[in-house]
């Protein structure tokens, strides 16, 4: 498996300190890497979209106001 990215290497390499992995492990796949200039990560991560503003709530409308002239038997029904 070569290194793919320089974050990888980084990775192996203390991987190496710790000792989880033979040196002669490390040596393969960073050879198999070659002289190339390797990406910062394989994978670059994700920028998160800017979250988007909650819209206020409006207050409901209000029914309209009769007006007040008086009941139906008042204004000459009945």
């Amino acid at each position: 498996m070569p290194i793919k990215s320089k974050a990888q290497r980084r990775k192996f390499a203390e991987l190496l300190v710790k000792g989880e992995i033979s040196p002669e492990t490390f040596e393969e796949w960073n050879r198999a890497a070659g002289s190339a200039e390797l990406p910062e990560r394989l994978h670059p991560k994700a920028v998160a979209k800017p979250k988007r503003k909650a819209k206020p709530s409006r207050a409901p409308k209000s029914k309209p106001r009769r007006s007040k002239k008086g009941s139906r038997a008042e204004r000459g029904r009945g």
